[in-house]
């Protein structure tokens, strides 16, 4: 049974529960996310794969990752029947790549790529990415055994009906040779404004990731940029280190950088308290009048309320809204929930956007909103 498709509006309209900002940590930890990279025994590595080879394998996984009942009913989408804005939205919700979902307009997908997820969006798989499988997990918060759970439950599950390539010397076989072994990345994403303010502090930490083995990244991982202060922290490596010896760098390093980032926000704080107070009513403000906006300019003013929260100079809009506003101001979701543009498949001019997104934060940060 294929599951009905996407309606992009109501889809754009809530955020995954693993931003619901419940977790542990939650004010400096958004998320944690495990992901393992698996690839079907006998068969050639994604790279090698013909159109009917990889069209073949999607068809098996499909029939695999539906009865599995993702979440209760697993939601699944071909990206050679996805429209370019469906793409990008799915690509701003964590949930696919940029190398699985290209989006521009009349570039197609790769045969065979799709991703499957469940309500909650905790748990997902994309299919014929770098790899045959790309197993997803996330938490709410800095609960790295919750994600790492999840992920192990669906690698598992598959594996009772699949048959994984490996091997007793090298472990799990990769598309890429840094996966090789486990097969995990494990990742935290981080929201660092106080660290971002002192540059050199910030340095500081990225050299500490280094030393231990860890990466720091943007917002979306590798490849990406820092916006609105959010950072990644993920290990580089895989191959001669158990899970559990992966996920103990991460629980090691990141409340060491939970710690830096307190302490640095209380030291503002009391020595400048003035001027946090005087940027984050500016940054309310403009929010909440702003006729465009881009997305950088958005996501660095709602860095900006996040942290007057976390100060308690700031008392709404509750922090669950601003991670929710920090996905939906991206252009994907601007455009697909701004009025009669959400049957649209392309995207709309990027200055079309900006007024979009602005009226979108003056309707849920208007002086009676939040």
């Amino acid at each position: 049974m294929t599951p009905p498709p996407i309606d992009l509006r109501k889809f754009a309209e809530r955020v995954g529960s693993w931003l619901g900002s419940t977790g542990p940590e939650s004010d400096v930890v958004v998320s944690c996310r495990v992901r393992l990279a698996r690839n079907v025994d006998g068969l050639p590595f994604v790279a090698r794969m013909d159109a009917t080879q990889a069209e073949d394998l999607c068809v098996r996984l499909k029939e695999e990752l539906v009865a599995a009942r993702l979440d209760g009913e697993t939601q699944w989408v071909s990206m050679a029947e996805a429209s370019p804005l469906l793409r990008i939205v799915l690509r701003e919700r964590h949930l696919v790549s940029r190398d699985l979902a290209p989006s521009e307009d009349g570039q197609a997908a790769l045969p065979g790529r799709a991703v499957a997820f469940g309500a909650s969006e905790t748990i997902a798989a994309m299919v014929n990415e770098e790899d045959h499988l790309r197993l997803q997990a996330l938490a709410s918060g800095f609960d790295l055994d919750r994600a790492w759970q999840r992920a192990q439950e669906l690698d598992q599950m598959l594996e009772a009906h699949v048959p994984f390539a490996h091997t007793r010397t090298l472990g799990y076989l990769t598309g890429c040779p840094t996966n090789v072994g486990t097969g995990l990345r494990a990742s935290v994403m981080l929201h660092l404004p106080a660290l971002s303010l002192v540059r050199a502090e910030l340095e500081k930490v990225f050299a500490a990731a280094q030393r231990t083995g860890l990466a720091v990244r943007g917002m979306y991982g590798e490849g990406s940029r820092a916006a609105g202060d959010f950072y990644q922290v993920s290990n580089q490596i895989t191959l001669g280190r158990s899970e559990q010896q992966l996920l103990e760098d991460l629980k090691a390093l990141v409340p060491a950088i939970v710690r830096f980032e307190r302490d640095l926000r209380t030291l503002l704080a009391n020595e400048r308290k003035a001027a946090l107070q005087d940027r984050i009513q500016r940054s309310q403000g403009l929010l909440r009048t702003a006729r465009a906006l881009q997305t950088d300019q958005a996501l660095a003013h709602l860095s900006t309320l996040r942290l007057g929260l976390e100060l308690d100079l700031l008392t709404e809009p509750k922090l669950a809204l601003l991670n929710q506003l920090g996905v939906q101001v991206q252009k994907g979701h601007v455009q697909a929930l701004a009025p009669g543009e959400q049957s649209a498949t392309s995207l709309v001019e990027a200055s079309e956007r900006d007024k979009m997104r602005a009226s979108l934060l003056r309707a849920r940060l208007g002086a009676r909103g939040g």
